[in-house]
């Protein structure tokens, strides 16, 4: 009798192409007379896998639908089989049916990801007391990486380049983002200024002000100073604004640009001097469509403030030009 692992290889090869080339006799009778054996091995733990990290195929992707002004993912993290405690208010398949209880489960998610990072946040926190949220997360992202350990381009799971609308600024390094050098901080007025640029009215707005708050009569949701630059609607040319602040040693910042595809970029100073911890610098960056490269969906570069010595400040761009 034939076995059912044997039925269903042979299901498996009766709906491929392989059956062109074979005789489903031979086949048939290969399998009747064979005895197929199945082993199951101890699991075992693999360090140095490569390449790794690589994004997983069900991980949210950009563009950020509701504020595309604000790129969307930030930053990416482990989030893939990772070994954590687990409730147990339910089984570890999450089945109605599954009536076991485990004190760790292997996740992977969202929910797998967010801890890494709110792990470092708090570590963040507990070694600068003073910093903002905005700036522990400028910290975070402006030290991330976008290459794998084999030093190539982290890829999604189709082995293709990925992009910003992937990773965000890229994925997490724990120990750089402790000595980022810049960061792009935020003040509750500029929180507040946002929520102007995203059409929230005053009486809104005053739940978060505390009181009567006025909207500028300028504002534009470009200029935030966000860590990242992404302008969904480039016509032309546009100016952005952004500030960092020192938060290492004195030292002079040299900026290096990396052009998106059809995109010139240019940064205003070049140079950013800085002489003690707090100084805060702002610079102008003007991106310009190249008519005759012009592409037509999103391109991606990025920007990067550098000492020349430890510290590598990086903010992607992301643009599409109409």
């Amino acid at each position: 009798m034939m076995s059912f692992l044997g039925m269903k290889l042979l299901l498996i090869l009766m709906s491929s192409q392989l059956l062109k080339s074979i005789s489903l006799l031979v086949l048939l009778s290969w399998l009747i007379s064979t005895t197929l054996v199945a082993y199951i091995t101890r699991p075992t733990t693999q360090l140095g896998t490569k390449p790794a990290p690589f994004m997983a195929a069900f991980s949210s992707n950009g563009p950020n639908t509701l504020i595309p002004e604000i790129l969307k993912p930030d930053i990416t993290a482990p989030g893939v089989s990772i070994i954590a405690a687990y409730t147990e208010a339910e089984g570890p398949t999450n089945e109605d049916f599954d009536t076991r209880r485990v004190l760790f489960n292997s996740v992977s998610g969202t929910s797998m990801s967010c801890p890494h990072i709110s792990g470092i946040a708090g570590l963040l926190k507990t070694l600068y007391p003073s910093w903002s949220p905005a700036a522990i997360k400028s910290a975070i992202m402006t030290t991330a990486t976008t290459q794998d350990n084999i030093n190539e381009p982290i890829t999604n799971a189709s082995i293709m380049k990925a992009t910003p609308f992937n990773y965000g600024a890229g994925h997490v390094q724990p120990n750089r983002a402790m000595d980022p050098g810049l960061v792009y901080d935020l003040t509750p007025r500029d929180y507040l200024k946002f929520l102007c640029a995203i059409g929230y009215n005053q009486t809104i707005i005053a739940l978060f002000s505390g009181g009567p708050y006025k909207c500028p009569k300028h504002i534009s949701l470009l200029d935030f100073n966000y860590p990242s630059i992404t302008v969904p609607k480039l016509n032309g040319s546009m100016t952005v604004t952004r500030a960092v602040t020192n938060v290492g040693s004195p030292g002079t910042y040299n900026v290096g640009v990396k052009n998106p595809a059809g995109i010139s970029v240019s940064v205003e100073p070049s140079s950013l001097n800085f002489e003690k911890v707090g100084e805060k610098k702002t610079f102008k960056v003007t991106l310009k469509v190249e008519e005759a490269k012009r592409a037509k969906d999103y391109v991606f570069g990025q920007l990067t403030w550098s000492d020349g010595n430890k510290h590598y400040v990086r903010s992607p761009i992301v643009v599409k030009a109409i």
